[in-house]
């Protein structure tokens, strides 16, 4: 691969034609377009050497625009699905994708992976003291209680208010179970700016909970998120390898292999994997 001065990207695979099926991974982590481009022209390249080609994209660009919230917005996910259609995917595994409503837009073209059994293993082997598990918002109140099953805890979900049009956020948390001085576990699908986060943290803190952490599937952690998170009080990040970056302490290239040889097989492993108390960890 070759990037040009001007931001062009050239790309090479030479290998000879052979049946079977050849796997790209590539995910659309910043810069988003770049890495988004290159992913389509390797499933272009691969169809021309294999008999199919499926894309693992653990990271999936785009999934945050699956609607159009304002007049006129393009609905960006779906022209994604379109392109990765074009260039002759048959599959693509997506890890955590943002959006159920965005993977619908695939019709039936895309795979999503859950990467909470591998998270919680993690969790599950450190030090916590009678951890709750919080979604810093209502819409990831499914992925927590997901989240707490594997690790046998409980879990609350806070509301949250987006402004669209300043993006200014407002937490408040109706509900929300005794946190004096227990451990919390926020958990997302993936960390941005770290708003959320950070605004969350702090409404935590004024409920006198114990030490916050988080677990998080894409860190993607821009314009020194993590710092920012840091100073809110949150004692660490937890992460996958979806995205690469000094928070990414989780492998969850298993979970992905496993959903691409159940779809071969035409079988379906019932997920994948309780939380093993192993040795312990530091938190």
């Amino acid at each position: 691969m070759r990037v040009f001065a001007d931001g062009e990207s050239r790309l090479t695979l030479d290998a000879p034609r052979r049946r079977g099926t050849a796997v790209v991974v590539q995910s659309t982590q910043p810069p988003a377009d770049t890495n988004l481009l290159q992913a389509l022209l390797l499933v272009h390249k691969a169809g021309c050497i294999a008999d199919k080609v499926v894309a693992v994209v653990p990271y999936m660009g785009y999934a945050r625009q699956d609607r159009e919230f304002l007049r006129g917005e393009i609905v960006t996910i779906e022209v994604v699905a379109g392109l990765f259609r074009a260039a002759g995917a048959r599959r693509v595994y997506i890890v955590d994708m943002h959006s159920m409503a965005g993977l619908g837009l695939f019709g039936g073209l895309a795979v999503n992976v859950p990467a909470a059994p591998a998270l919680a293993e993690h969790f599950g082997r450190m030090r916590l003291k009678d951890p709750l598990v919080v979604s810093p918002d209502a819409g990831g109140t499914a992925r927590a209680a997901e989240f707490a099953g594997l690790l046998g805890t409980g879990h609350a979900a806070l509301e949250k208010r987006r402004n669209r049009r300043t993006g200014s956020i407002a937490v408040s948390g109706p509900g929300l179970p005794d946190t004096e001085n227990r451990d919390v576990v926020l958990v997302d699908d993936m960390i941005s700016s770290g708003g959320s986060i950070i605004k969350a943290a702090g409404f935590l803190k004024g409920r006198g909970c114990g030490r916050i952490y988080v677990a998080c599937t894409h860190a993607l952690l821009v314009n020194d998120a993590e710092r920012r998170i840091a100073e809110a009080g949150v004692e660490k990040i937890v992460g996958t390898n979806t995205v690469w970056g000094g928070t990414s302490r989780v492998d969850v290239s298993g979970l992905v292999a496993e959903a691409i040889e159940d779809a071969a097989s035409g079988t379906r492993r019932r997920s994948r994997r309780a939380v093993q108390t192993g040795p312990q960890i530091s938190p």
